[in-house]
């Protein structure tokens, strides 16, 4: 505990109050030295030695200080009441909530909570301080949690008593969220009152630097008619729906479009609320920047502009991909960027930190250091033209094709901007940490961030030792230049618990035992101890959470893959399968004790889910096998095995509301005005998660293990995978992907695309129930050697990545 308090004490400082509390420490830390006879003498020095690094290795950013709130100290307190109160309605009396920036150091998030005569007294030095204070008494004092599953925020009839006022401080200045990509994979089509949850849920977490991108496509609309280019032009160049992000970014134009008037209009509505309830509960939000991509008609409207046309991205044809970019030297280049932040600024205001990316996943023209250096310089140039103030928020993602963004490269764009002036999202630090690599960004300030999903994808996945070591790691680094921590990931609603654990880190001194955080967390889910609980929780993180091969979660799920003879099914495998098995009989056994828990009925469908997904690759291995002996018979019984579980699971997940796919397209076609705009929507939330693109250019990558899409495209697809390994056996054919591909297309894929069913929106079925009637069925399946000899051949095949 000590030594807990101790590194708080060192990092919540500035670099001006070191030396002192320094010398200070070193003073208690002799009576600790003394005092203490269960450390080694050795123990304790090590100790000392890791809170020097730590202290040490802390960079402060003067060029950052002023990315802060602006909302009156009163308004933020109303704001965070309010929350409390939409939390535990008719209980929020019992909290009072005040924010006092003097309770802690400049540029962090200080919370203070203590008992009065009243109930609880939170004291936070913004509004997200003053959350995070009440979440933190939520979950260590009253067992309980919020998140996108639901919540339990059932308190005592007694508040529990604070005995002496507690006292948090972040170690970083911000604590970021959002992929670019979120705001389409799994935010496309939210309305006001689900962005509502999802702040307040920000808050909670203590999150003050979040992506705030809805809305912008009006202000480039309005941008590029002033300069000249029609409506039409922009029809073709802007994203549908569900692939704006990408759109955003250069990599498609017009794809999914066009875009209809009433979406970006009302889309800018959203955006005022969203942007006002973040800025009252005093977070930084991030809008968006010009990068250079413009639509095509540049060459008619400025036929004087020199441009580029970068290549096509993933396997889309030049209707859809194949941008221009202006150049960097071109005067437009400016002028279109001052335009964009000025109209933005007068539309939102601006809190001076804006997200742009100009080459994400995109090859640059020229490989020349001062090409590069110049790409930097014109795009901050932009910013600073509208903003004197502007701070570059960008993502690194790019910088992990080492192929192209040697060092030389990385630093030329990187140091292109002032010190200071650029934070770059070191965007998948949890299995791909790369400011290791280019020596903390060369001096620009970076965020440590778990990127964790890929399409928002559903599978259980996690790097917990990553995530628990990785950002104190990279405090320590020699010459660090950290200044938060973040989540990025491309689609949420997965893996909860990642979340909840990455986050305390923004206020952890040290790592955790995961054993013992576990305990807690599986008590604060349900409000309840169940031993049976506790133990499936401690054996998922034990394995399918805990993968530490650096493999990411890249949508290797094999049902909801394209069919195909050749799939690795060792990809699949990270740990133990038996421990994922074991804790399925322990949430079962838990079901007794937990039943009325809508978070626990969330998790015993998500287990079971991913259980059983990971039993077809026993049916999937004897089906190849059966193909490559010529076995027609065993193959068509593999593949009866297949559908047959696709149609369980299906049942399975029609059981609970998380799990529907109805909800998705039912969203989609709310924001319709008439039935042309609700066929575009539906078909966009169709293709996004199917075939991603016209002919399934990116098909399955945002795979989704949903109730409706499983019976009615993935089995669809599985049957029509079985009889076509049947008709080459029987023809004495090879086989060919691509006639495969070609035929799947069109037989299953585009049709279901295109299709209009009505999906239902409410659950029908009991999950623990169905559940229990599918454990009965398949866990006897799980009991032979197949699963053994998997996970041993996968250990040596992942040893060797």
């Amino acid at each position: 505990m000590a030594t807990v308090l101790l590194l708080d004490s060192f990092t919540s400082r500035p670099p001006i109050y070191r030396p002192t509390i320094y010398r200070l420490h070193f003073i208690v830390f002799k009576e600790r030295f003394v005092c203490c006879r269960k450390k080694t003498t050795m123990q304790l020095l090590i100790a000392f030695i890791f809170l020097t690094v730590s202290v040490n290795a802390l960079v402060e950013f003067p060029e950052l200080s002023h990315l802060k709130s602006k909302t009156s100290p009163k308004v933020q307190a109303q704001a965070v009441k309010d929350l409390i109160q939409r939390l535990i309605n008719n209980r929020s009396s019992e909290f009072e909530v005040y924010i006092d920036e003097s309770i802690g150091p400049k540029n962090r998030n200080t919370f203070q909570l203590s008992s009065t005569e009243n109930g609880i007294q939170i004291i936070g030095t913004s509004g997200v301080a003053a959350s995070m204070g009440f979440y933190y008494y939520l979950k260590y004092y009253c067992n309980g949690q919020r998140t996108w599953a639901g919540q339990q925020t059932e308190l005592p009839p007694l508040l529990p008593v604070i005995t002496k006022p507690v006292k948090v401080t972040t170690n970083d200045q911000f604590s970021y969220y959002q992929n670019v990509c979120t705001s389409s994979y799994t935010m496309a089509f939210w309305n006001w009152d689900r962005w509502e949850k999802e702040i307040d849920w920000m808050a909670l977490q203590g999150i003050n630097l979040p992506l705030a991108f809805v809305g912008q496509e009006a202000i480039f609309q309005r941008v590029y008619l002033s300069l000249g280019f029609t409506q039409a032009d922009l029809d073709a160049h802007f994203g549908g729906p569900a692939f704006l992000a990408w759109a955003r970014m250069g990599n498609i134009q017009g794809w999914g479009g066009p875009l209809p008037q009433m979406w970006i209009t009302n889309k800018l509505v959203l955006q005022h609320k969203i942007l006002a309830r973040m800025r009252s509960l005093g977070m930084i939000p991030v809008l968006p920047a010009f990068a250079g991509h413009v639509p095509k008609a540049i060459t008619r409207v400025f036929p004087n502009a020199t441009v580029t046309r970068l290549s096509n991205w993933n396997s889309f044809n030049d209707t859809y991909s194949g941008l221009y970019l202006l150049d960097f030297q071109d005067p437009l280049f400016l002028k279109i960027g001052q335009a964009f932040i000025e109209a933005q600024t007068n539309e939102f205001g601006t809190d001076h930190i804006y997200n742009t990316d100009t080459f994400n996943e995109m090859k640059p023209a020229s490989s020349d250091p001062s090409y590069i250096r110049a790409a930097g310089q014109t795009v901050f140039n932009g910013m600073v033209a509208a903003d004197p103030q502007a701070v570059w928020l960008m993502q690194g993602w790019l910088f992990l094709d080492q192929g192209y963004w040697k060092p030389e490269i990385v630093k030329a764009l990187v140091t292109s901007v002032p010190q200071g002036r650029m934070i770059i999202l070191d965007l998948a630090s949890d299995t791909l940490p790369i400011y290791q690599r280019l020596e903390s960004y060369y001096g620009q300030p970076f965020i440590w961030c778990m990127l964790h999903n890929f399409g928002g994808t559903m599978e259980l996945y996690g790097a917990v030792e990553q995530i628990n070591k990785g950002p104190f790691i990279g405090r320590q680094f020699a010459n660090s230049t950290i200044v938060g921590i973040g989540i990025t990931p491309e689609g949420i609603h997965q893996n909860e618990v990642m979340y909840e654990f990455m986050l305390e880190n923004s206020w952890r001194s040290q790592p955790r035992d995961v054993n013992d955080w576990i305990v807690k967390y599986a008590r604060q889910r349900y409000g309840a101890d169940s031993p049976s609980a506790i133990t499936a929780w401690k054996l998922l993180m034990k394995g399918v959470y805990n993968c530490s091969t650096n493999i990411r979660d890249f949508n290797h799920v094999l049902i909801t893959t394209r069919p195909t003879p050749t799939y690795n099914i060792k990809i699949d495998i990270w740990y133990d399968p038996e421990d994922l098995f074991s804790a399925w009989d322990n949430m079962l056994n838990a079901s007794f004790d937990l039943n009325g828990s809508e978070l626990f009925l969330y998790d015993i469908t998500d287990v079971t889910r991913n259980s059983l997904q990971i039993i077809a690759l026993q049916f999937y291995s004897a089906m190849v096998t059966a193909f490559h002996k010529k076995d027609i018979s065993t193959v068509k019984e593999a593949g009866q095995n297949i559908t047959n579980l696709l149609a369980d699971l299906d049942h399975l997940l029609s059981s609970n509301e998380r799990f529907l796919l109805g909800p998705w397209i039912a969203d989609a076609k709310s924001w319709a005005t008439d039935d042309n705009e609700s066929k575009l929507y539906e078909y966009n939330a169709r293709n996004q998660i199917t075939l991603w693109g016209p002919s399934g250019q990116i098909h399955d990558y945002a795979s989704k293990q949903w109730a409706g899409v499983v019976a009615d495209y993935y089995k669809p697809r599985w049957q029509f995978f079985t009889n076509w390994l049947v008709q080459l056996i029987q023809n004495d054919s090879q086989w060919d992907s691509n006639i495969f591909e070609e035929n799947i297309l069109s037989t299953v894929e585009i049709p279901w695309n295109i299709q209009r069913y009505q999906y239902p929106t409410t659950p029908t079925g009991n999950p623990i129930a169905i559940s229990k009637t599918y454990h009965d069925k398949y866990r006897p399946l799980t009991k032979g050697l197949f699963f053994r000899k998997l996970w041993k051949e996968a250990q040596t095949i992942e040893t060797n990545i």
